[in-house]
C-alpha cells in the first residue's frame, strides 16, 4: 500500500450504491474495505437479493467485504426494537444503527476512516448522515469521511445497469416499501 493511501471501512447498503462510491473513493486514494450491515431491510428475499448481488460485484471489483454475522431474523428484531413507536423518526435511528456498527468494526480492524454508500442517495438526508457520522466518529475516536457522492447518483445507476445489478425500488425498511406502494395508489386494507 502506497504511503499516501488511507484505509477506509465503507458501510454498503447495496451494490448499485457501491459502484460510483467505490470508484470515487479509490480515485481519492483510499484503500477500501466494505461492510454489509443492514438490519432494516424488510423481506428476507429482498435482503438476500441485495447481498447476493453485492457479493458478486465485490468479487468482480476485488473489494474485501465483511458481512454482519448477525442472522437476518435477529438483525430485523433489533431494528424494530430500536424503532419502537418512532416510525416517523426511523431514518435517523436507522442511520445511527448502521453507522455505529460500521464504526465498531473499523475500530476493531484499526481502520481510522469510515463512511457509507448512503451518501450517494438523493433520497437520504445528507446533512443528518454527516452529523450522525461525525458524532459516532468522536465516540470511537475515528474519522467519518463525508463526500457529496450524490453528484454521481445517475452515473451509479448507469454503472449498475451495465453490470446487471439488482436495483431495488425502495430504501429497504417495511415502512419505505409501504410508502412506495401508497405513492403508486395502492391502498392497504385496514
Amino acid at each position: 500500500m502506497s504511503p499516501k493511501m488511507r484505509k477506509i471501512l465503507l458501510h454498503i447498503c447495496c451494490a448499485p450504491c457501491l459502484t460510483y462510491t467505490l470508484k470515487k473513493l479509490r480515485n481519492n486514494k483510499f484503500k477500501v474495505e466494505g461492510y454489509f450491515y443492514n438490519p432494516n431491510i424488510h423481506g428476507f428475499l429482498e435482503y438476500k437479493k441485495r447481498l447476493i448481488y453485492l457479493l458478486k460485484y465485490s468479487k468482480k471489483v476485488k473489494l474485501p467485504l465483511s458481512v454482519s454475522r448477525e442472522d437476518y431474523d435477529n438483525g430485523l428484531r433489533k431494528y424494530f426494537e430500536f424503532i419502537g413507536d418512532h416510525k416517523d423518526d426511523r431514518c435517523p435511528i436507522c442511520y445511527w444503527i448502521r453507522l455505529e456498527e460500521t464504526a465498531k468494526l473499523a475500530k476493531k480492524k484499526k481502520i481510522k476512516f469510515f463512511s457509507t454508500t448512503l451518501l450517494i442517495s438523493p433520497y437520504q438526508d445528507q446533512e443528518l448522515l454527516k452529523k450522525i457520522g461525525g458524532s459516532i466518529a468522536k465516540k470511537y475516536k475515528l474519522k467519518f469521511y463525508y463526500d457529496d457522492f450524490k453528484k454521481g447518483y445517475r452515473e451509479s445507476r448507469r454503472m449498475a445497469k451495465k453490470e446487471g445489478l439488482y436495483m431495488q425500488k425502495y430504501c429497504g425498511c417495511i415502512f419505505s416499501e409501504f410508502e412506495k406502494y401508497e405513492r403508486c395508489g395502492v391502498k392497504a386494507k385496514r
